[in-house]
């Protein structure tokens, strides 16, 4: 297994000058019309149940009112079937039985640096929400966790098929982790590692370990599916190892290509297709 990291960035800017016109043998500069960007709909806010449908892109606001009628279009879970009936971006809005939204579906993905944890919650003095704040202004949702002291790729979506897809225990998504150890590990180990290791979690077996190329027998690749939390550390910790550094280098296909500890990305559309297709 190898590694690797570098950056890239970019900045547009640009101006637009004020034309004079004459008329009648004075000058005047002609007024510049204002146009009036729509109301922005705050968590607070109330909207039809038709534009909330129709705004998840799943069909018009026209189908979305026979939709309602039939009982298709679940509210908090309860079917709503009153016309012009009005909820809030809150509520948990169901189209045949799969979960909604009427935002823009956006894909954020981040290099996660040592020292922040993984939680929504704003009582938080250092999150993995603040290194992405200015991602998107629709409410985002990490894909998983990191712990604290844990570095590397992680997702953040307002997607909720696909969060809840690639957090499935029967996901299949591909994990790969840098790891390095306090000292170096024994052969023996890693053969023990490969058969499985009996953990309070469960059962814990790994894809893939080996050592990393290149670097001292204390550097391990280890490439695993388990979604449990911290189950790199419990791993090594259960042979009376510690783990000095873990990083996660490969996220479901997703690297670490062109993107520095501590910033974010927006995925290409080819990207949100291929982890759709796991």
């Amino acid at each position: 297994m190898s590694r690797g990291d570098n950056s890239r960035g970019g900045k547009n800017t640009g101006r637009q000058g004020k034309s004079k016109v004459k008329s009648a043998g004075r000058s005047f500069t002609p007024v510049k019309k204002v146009h009036s960007s729509p109301k922005k709909i705050s968590n607070s806010d109330e909207i039809r149940l038709n534009k909330f449908v129709a705004n998840s892109g799943v069909c018009s606001r026209r189908e979305a009112d026979l939709y309602i009628q039939t009982g298709s279009v679940w509210v908090n879970g309860k079917p709503i079937t009153e016309m012009g009936y009005k909820v809030k971006l809150t509520d948990e809005v169901k189209f045949d039985g799969r979960l909604i939204t009427p935002e823009k579906k956006e894909y954020i993905l981040l290099n996660k640096p040592k020292g922040f944890v993984t939680t929504t919650s704003p009582e938080k003095t250092k999150t993995v929400m603040q290194l992405v704040a200015n991602a998107s202004k629709v409410r985002l949702k990490p894909v998983g966790r990191l712990e604290r002291n844990t570095t590397g790729l992680m997702l953040f979506t307002n997607d909720v098929d696909l969060e809840k897809k690639l957090t499935h225990h029967k996901s299949g998504i591909r994990k790969i982790f840098h790891v390095e150890l306090d000292r170096n590990l024994k052969f023996e180990d890693i053969e023990k590692i490969k058969k499985g290791i009996k953990l309070q979690e469960g059962f814990i077996q790994v894809d893939d370990i080996s050592y990393i190329e290149g670097a001292s027998k204390n550097e391990i690749g280890v490439q695993l599916q388990s979604s449990k939390n911290n189950i790199i550390q419990k791993l090594f910790e259960h042979l009376n190892y510690n783990v000095i550094k873990s990083d996660r280098v490969i996220f479901g296909g997703l690297t670490k290509k062109d993107l520095p500890r501590g910033h974010w990305r927006k995925l290409t559309e080819q990207e949100v297709i291929n982890l759709k297709m796991m």
